[in-house]
């Protein structure tokens, strides 16, 4: 069917091309408005903690809180005071502000700093302003705590900084983007011996980039898409798109020069795709299968993400089977024969790249370097024992924002009002006795701060406000939300609050997660099965797979929890990773680090049917060399341009960005060098031609 597809492709070339300049055009104008209906997903339906948080505000519509700390004058002078006491005044009276806290009218000295290095104010807006009329509301607040005598005044809470996460993430996307495609270009034009070659994966790239945005556009119409899928489209329509591009234009090459001095073009194409095209169709099934499976962990971040994915995954397999060769088609008298390299010089011989030096030394020394590698993985790996996970929050945004500022001070200098409390719902009727004795019994839990009873509920239910120790979802607070919800007796008691929230997101993600891993190693080993037919090969790939990036998120622990090269990372540790940091890399990356697999085994699996499928284990060891001697100079060429493109994110100043950014590079780079290069060769010449037992074949 491929080979076909390439003939068609050939024929009717300027369609195809057509085709491909109204979606771009389209993407270009429209894909934009995606950003404005991208949207928050919200919190995680049927938890006990969003179900709580329903039923509040339905009772008491909850504020958005405007923060500010103002320091580097004393708060308690009285010059101080009464220029303060103005200022907040004036605040006091905008329209749509319908509370304020603060040391000076309110008498609320509790937010003045022990040592009076600072103070803080809280106003509340009113919650029926939609979001930019509380956001120009929250401008206008800003501005007037700045004419306040303090010199230094930061203005933050959840408003703002969302407003500010959002920010960044354009900024960081047009900045870190931009450069990694002028390097990405250099890189291409020079290691493939021209400007159009290296021209050509990019271009398909954006055009698959501006056509998911398309794509996504169209379904943000019909289902919410989160705003971090934008991101997705990106990451997973520049590197991966570029990957597929390369590996067809990689065996275009091939194919062209083996077809003589005066090649058929629509043969060349037909052959191209029946092999290249194959592994990228399988590649694209093999990501897809790893995106999809985040639908099953029901969390609406990661829903949301998968959408993303998803849809940047189909367009890109599109755009690898379809546009690239229209690309070669038209332009393949500008790209180079496989022998020259940059600036006409001979290109380098492929036995003297990297990954055939290394496959190499693991057929000569199998055992030494199957052991010594699996030890390094699994040292890397060895950090997840002491993984956390906690909760995204303006920690997230470059150190010195204003909205992170404001949570550092008030968590370091406001231990009164650092803690956000758990709400608990009690399903007793105000005044019925027991009441007395669970309150009694929430002031003797070891956490708890203190417990203030609340009106109760129409329904007849009772609240308490409970103040657990700590930060306001440390571990502290999370053994209260475990500790509260065990004292149910013979009466319900729900626990809700950003604690809370913590604890179900976690906990569902627990209780998913198995499912959703197996699924992926289901469904891609069935698609290696297929494209191999060899069993031990497609387990021995997915355990592989599986090694290194587990590797890769003891590597991403290091440096985002524990603190290591901090300095060079803008120092991001926060002390915890994300909640689902470390399943969303695990499935991007698991997806991804395939497509070098794929690459590499569909040559060898190649070289092992030239034998008759019938070797001896000189034939395994010959095709082993023989495939990576054939793939190694693309699988490094393309796993040096997706490198580039993640580092691009890592260069970003958000946290979570970062993390992506960094932990896909070291999964590339881990799979490409360490098990693409040693891990797989070793394990390959030790199995020997039982690599491609299959049943009901002798041994």
């Amino acid at each position: 069917m491929l080979e076909r597809w390439g003939r068609w492709v050939h024929r009717r070339r300027a369609v195809v091309l057509a085709v491909w300049t109204v979606v771009v055009v389209a993407g270009g104008v429209l894909g934009g408005s995606v950003f404005d209906r991208a949207e928050d997903v919200g919190a995680r339906p049927g938890a006990e903690s969003t179900e709580v948080g329903q039923r509040l505000e339905e009772l008491d519509a909850e504020r958005e809180q405007v923060v500010a700390v103002l320091s580097g004058a004393d708060p308690v002078s009285a010059e101080t005071s009464d220029a303060a006491s103005g200022v907040l005044f004036a605040v006091r009276e905008l329209p749509g502000v319908v509370d304020v806290r603060d040391p000076w009218t309110t008498g609320a000295y509790e937010l003045v700093a022990e040592d009076r290095s600072s103070a803080v104010v809280e106003v509340e807006l009113d919650p029926g302003l939609g979001d930019d009329d509380a956001l120009a509301l929250a401008d206008e607040v800003a501005d007037l705590l700045r004419t306040t005598p303090f010199p230094d005044v930061s203005v933050g809470g959840d408003l703002l900084a969302e407003r500010t996460f959002t920010d960044q993430a354009v900024q960081d996307a047009a900045r870190g983007e931009g450069a990694a495609l002028v390097v990405l270009l250099v890189l291409l034009a020079v290691a493939l011996g021209s400007v159009v070659a290296g021209v050509l994966p990019v271009a398909t790239a954006l055009s698959a980039v501006a056509a998911s945005l398309l794509a996504l556009t169209g379904v943000a119409a019909l289902t919410p898409v989160s705003d971090f899928a934008v991101n997705v489209v990106t990451v997973l329509g520049l590197g991966l798109c570029v990957d597929y591009s390369l590996l067809v234009l990689a065996r275009f090459r091939e194919e062209r020069a083996a077809a003589g001095a005066d090649p058929d073009l629509a043969a060349v194409l037909s052959r191209t795709l029946a092999t290249a095209g194959r592994t990228v169709l399988v590649s694209g099934l093999t990501v897809g299968s790893s995106v999809a499976a985040l639908l099953l962990i029901g969390d609406p971040l990661l829903t949301g993400l998968a959408v993303g994915g998803l849809v940047a995954v189909a367009v890109v397999t599109v755009a690898g089977l379809s546009l690239t060769p229209a690309l070669l088609a038209v332009a393949h008298r500008r790209v180079p024969d496989v022998a020259r390299g940059a600036w006409g010089r001979p290109a380098r011989a492929p036995e003297r790249s990297l990954l055939v030096r290394l496959a190499g030394l693991a057929q000569a020394r199998p055992w030494p370097v199957l052991v010594g590698t699996t030890a390094v993985l699994l040292a890397l790996a060895s950090p997840l024992l002491g993984l956390r996970l906690g909760a995204s929050d303006a920690r997230s945004l470059p150190p010195g924002s204003e909205a992170r500022t404001v949570v550092e001070v008030v968590e370091r200098d406001y231990p009164d009002i650092a803690t956000a409390p758990a709400d608990v719902l009690v399903d007793l009727s105000p005044g019925d006795p027991r009441l007395a004795s669970l309150q009694d019994q929430l002031l003797d839990l070891p956490d708890v701060e203190d417990v203030y009873v609340r009106d109760g509920l129409p329904d007849g239910w009772s609240r308490f406000t409970v103040m657990p120790r700590g930060t306001t979802s440390g571990p502290a607070a999370q053994r209260v939300v475990a500790d509260v919800r065990d004292l149910a007796d013979g009466y319900d008691v729900q626990v809700g609050g950003p604690a809370a929230e913590l604890v179900d997101s976690r906990a569902a993600l627990a209780g998913r997660t198995p499912l959703a891993v197996l699924a992926v190693l289901l469904v891609c080993g069935l698609l290696l099965l297929r494209l191999t037919r060899a069993p031990v090969v497609a387990a021995k790939t997915l355990l592989l797979n599986v090694l290194s990036l587990l590797a890769m998120l003891g590597v991403v622990t290091l440096v985002f929890q524990h603190g290591w090269g901090g300095p060079l990372l803008g120092g991001t540790a926060t002390g915890s990773l994300d909640l689902t940091t470390p399943l969303l890399l695990f499935m991007f990356a698991f997806g991804l680090s395939m497509d070098y697999h794929l690459f590499l085994v569909a040559r060898i699996k190649e070289e092992w049917d030239s034998a008759g499928g019938h070797g001896t284990r000189q034939d395994n060891d010959r095709a082993v060399l023989a495939g990576v001697t054939a793939s190694g100079p693309v699988v490094t060429l393309a796993a040096l341009a997706i490198s580039v493109v993640f580092l691009g994110f890592a260069a970003g100043e958000l946290v979570a960005v970062k993390e992506v950014g960094v932990g896909m590079t070291v999964a590339i780079v881990l799979d490409v060098t360490v098990v693409r290069g040693l891990l797989l060769p070793a394990a390959m010449t030790l199995l020997g031609e039982r690599n491609w037992w299959r049943p009901g074949s002798r041994a």
